[in-house]
């Protein structure tokens, strides 16, 4: 928000420099993000009087112009203005002045052979405005020739841009800055009155408020206003309005922006016989609802609005006339010819004013008070203060004034404990104690502290115990014992304490569980795959979606069930850009509804479509599909890396991938997830590759076998420095006996000294028995103490033949 200084003065007495008052500001919560000091546009700038007017003897488009600025002879002045005249007052750049904001410093000069002492001013020159169609020309009544212009255009004055935080409402408005400055540096407060405005009720059509949505909107207040007069606002207004940012429109409009700028309530003006001729009737129903479906109407922007569920109105007789707490209607705005007003004063809730706004991608001044919560105790105030300025600046009378309450308690007062003990304990030392003064708050500087914001604060019963009452501006904001220490820490000043770290201290560290995911991430990157990262936002398209009430994009509504999808896009997406294959993971959340609940869990899913070769001359430059095979042989690598045992098992129970290329994965017993390749049918859909492959883990499932004990710290084994001794066995097998099954039971049966056991061949075809197929395994023989002789090696490589019979019916062919 833009702080006039000289608005602020008003209010409160502030007797240090903008910049002191900008870094007291500052280091109490409210950033400061620039200093406008307006003094220096205008200075040497003095108000001055066009005696005579004549044109220029060698140029069409320049006057010559006798100007009178207060000294014993008239200035000679070539102005090139077209509304230079005679007798008219103006300002006047003297000799040797400086204009900052257009960087000109004024000089004696000729013009086309005719000499000027000076320059007649236009408001853009005077860095009021940025184009100016000529020089300005005051209106006055009492002119002081030669005087400084600056305070007739309020350029004596700074303003200082002011960022609250959001807990922060009251400090988007003149009067809570003021309250501030005040509790700040202990300067007086003189807060403006709003005295009780006389309704004279005279016969005049009737008036109704109701209320239909009392938790959108607890008050409002409707006043009737007859016979106003629609014209220009004061000067000093209108560089009020200027000042603070806000364009001047006219002189009941401006009000209502003045007393949303002094007191942070919003107000709204409806032309009164605009909306008896809107809605048809003499007597007006002004009602609180919300949007019915296929409503619109026209903002004050000119756009045509199509109303949703979410959007809170004002309407005359059931018709929407203003978007409530954010912009009113172009049907029944206040014009040039209106005579007869209704002023609308109300309190809208918060949550339903952004949602308003967010639905219809609108947000105005009103609304962004709305949205933070304005001052409840201070609309009646507001709603005066308003009325008594449009009847002095605009006349007319006041006729009816209607209120709707929804009846709550709107006391806004709230009573809360605080503990001086607790206050030095949240706080800690003082700074001046290392010079002699007291380590910690005395209850007394507490207690002015809080008097100064306002509050009332009342020794209880219990040692060192306040009750302090929250002052009603600040109803919304100090809610509990912290905030009022907060408070304390803010006004003493936070620079003022200690900030020496506390003497028991302990080093950072990861927790278990986020090395676990570190050492996932990286064992993923370390086999190729590159990390991704998608929006956990999709498209609503399935029953067990989790479909959020109010989403930043309508088209993304839904939290996304799982994290293929994703991936397959950006596969595609890379391919369209030509980008080539993409060989990615992304670890993330997924969310389901299972009936009435809500859940979510962890996973990571992955793709794998591209090339495993860098250099392409073997094949002419050609991609090489990648085979089932190498997409698995990456993802074991992975869990080898990891030190984990992950068991395969054929699965078809996803449609999205192929029915004879898919495996389940399991761990220990628990499922772990899915891979497999592509459905040739999405991959056309697609237009894909032949060959891409996905997966999908339970990232729970994986953490929780990574935390086991036997896995938080690798063991060292040692090599042995014997040879190996290797034998191979082939045989014809059943299809639907899986390799890992038969090869834990050789492990099992050849006992320590099988080192390892690999499958090296696989056959179906010619002389393969039907329904079988031909595997042929390398075992590895090793000892750490020995060569292995024959008696060593051949009764282990034995029993590995009888149980392959024995438990899976083989035919051994070796």
């Amino acid at each position: 928000m833009r702080i006039s200084l000289k608005w602020l003065q008003e209010l409160v007495d502030v007797a240090i420099s903008p910049e002191e008052l900008a870094e007291t500001l500052t280091m109490a919560g409210f950033e400061v993000e620039e200093i406008e000091d307006r003094r220096p546009w205008a200075s040497g700038v003095v108000l001055g009087k066009i005696i005579a007017c004549e044109q220029h003897p060698n140029a069409d488009k320049l006057r010559v112009c006798q100007v009178d600025v207060g000294s014993s002879e008239a200035l000679n002045i070539v102005c090139g203005a077209p509304n230079a005249r005679a007798d008219i007052y103006v300002p006047v750049a003297v000799v040797g002045t400086y204009l900052s904001t257009i960087d000109l410093k004024i000089k004696p000069a000729k013009l086309r052979g005719v000499p000027s002492e000076g320059m007649i001013c236009s408001l853009a020159e005077l860095g009021l405005s940025k184009e100016s169609a000529g020089i300005h020309i005051f209106e006055l009544e009492n002119p002081e020739l030669g005087s400084d212009i600056r305070p007739l255009l309020g350029l004596d004055d700074v303003i200082l841009d002011l960022t609250a935080t959001a807990n922060r409402a009251d400090a988007l408005s003149m009067v809570g800055v003021a309250r501030e400055v005040a509790a700040l540096t202990g300067a007086s407060l003189r807060i403006p009155e709003a005295n009780g405005v006389a309704i004279e009720g005279k016969e005049s059509p009737g008036l109704a408020v109701e209320i239909s949505e009392p938790q959108g909107c607890p008050i409002y207040i409707g006043t009737a206003i007859e016979g106003v007069k629609i014209a220009a606002s004061p000067a000093w207004l209108q560089q009020r309005l200027q000042a603070a940012g806000v364009r001047p429109i006219n002189n009941v409009v401006d009000v209502t922006n003045y007393i949303l700028l002094e007191w942070g309530q919003p107000l709204h003006a409806f032309d009164r016989d605009r909306l008896q001729s809107f809605t048809g009737t003499q007597d007006i129903s002004i009602g609180v609802r919300f949007a019915k479906t296929g409503e619109s109407f026209k903002t004050l922007d000119g756009q045509n609005r199509n109303l949703q569920a979410q959007n809170l109105l004002i309407t005359a007789s059931d018709k929407p006339v203003a978007l409530a707490g954010v912009m009113g209607g172009e049907d029944t705005e206040v014009h040039e010819g209106t005579q007869n007003l209704v002023l609308e004063a109300a309190i809208f809730d918060q949550a339903t004013i952004r949602r308003s706004a967010r639905a219809q991608g609108l947000r105005s001044e009103a609304s962004i008070r709305y949205e933070r919560g304005v001052n409840q105790a201070a609309l009646a105030t507001a709603c005066n203060r308003a009325v008594a300025l449009i009847l002095e600046l605009a006349g007319g009378t006041a006729t009816v004034q209607k209120t709707a309450s929804s009846g709550d308690d709107l006391s806004f007062s709230r009573s809360l404990e605080l503990r001086l003990d607790r206050v030095n304990l949240v706080l800690g030392q003082l700074k001046r104690a290392e010079t002699g003064g007291s380590k910690y708050l005395e209850p007394e500087e507490v207690k002015n502290i809080l008097i100064a914001l306002g509050c009332e604060v009342v020794p209880t019963e219990k040692e060192r115990v306040f009750a302090i009452t929250v002052p009603p501006y600040r109803y919304r904001d100090l809610e509990r014992e912290i905030d009022l220490i907060e408070e304390v820490a803010r006004l003493h000043g936070y620079d003022n304490f200690c900030d020496t770290l506390p003497s028991k201290t302990e080093p950072g560290y990861l927790s278990p569980e986020y090395a676990a995911i570190r050492n996932v991430r990286s064992a993923f990157r370390a086999a190729g795959l590159t990390e991704l990262m998608h929006y956990s936002l999709v498209k609503t398209e399935g029953d067990n979606q989790v479909v959020l009430a109010n989403p930043l994009f309508v088209e993304y509504s839904a939290l996304r069930t799982e994290m293929l999808s994703g991936l397959i896009d950006a596969f595609q997406y890379n391919l369209e850009q030509g980008n080539g294959a993409l060989n990615g993971f992304e670890v993330g959340r997924i969310f389901w509804k299972d009936g009435d609940a809500m859940k979510e869990a962890d996973a990571v899913a992955g793709i794998i479509g591209g090339d495993p070769t860098v250099w392409k001359w073997q094949q002419s430059g050609r991609d090489r599909p990648l085979t089932w095979f190498e997409a698995k042989g990456v993802l074991e690598s992975v869990f080898q890396e990891l030190g984990l045992a992950v068991q395969y098992q054929s699965d078809s129970s996803n449609t999205r991938l192929h029915p004879g290329r898919t495996a389940a994965l399991s761990l220990n017993g628990k499922h772990l997830g899915v891979f497999g390749q592509l459905h040739p049918q999405l991959q056309q859909e697609k237009d894909l590759p032949e060959q891409v492959y996905v997966f999908q883990l339970d990232l729970a499932v994986l953490l929780g076998e990574l935390g086991r004990s036997s896995n938080l710290t690798r063991k060292f084994a040692g090599y042995s420095s014997f040879p190996a001794s290797d034998r191979d066995i082939a045989f014809f097998a059943p299809v639907e006996v899986p390799v890992v099954e038969m090869q834990s039971a050789m492990k099992k049966a050849a006992g320590s000294l099988l080192d390892s056991v690999e499958l090296f061949d696989e056959y179906r075809g010619d002389n393969v028995p039907a329904g079988q197929r031909s595997l042929a395994f390398r075992l590895v023989y090793r000892a750490g103490d020995r060569t292995l002789s024959e008696s060593d090696v051949e009764p282990a490589q034995q029993k590995v033949r009888d149980v392959l019979v024995e438990k899976f019916g083989v035919s051994l062919r070796s």
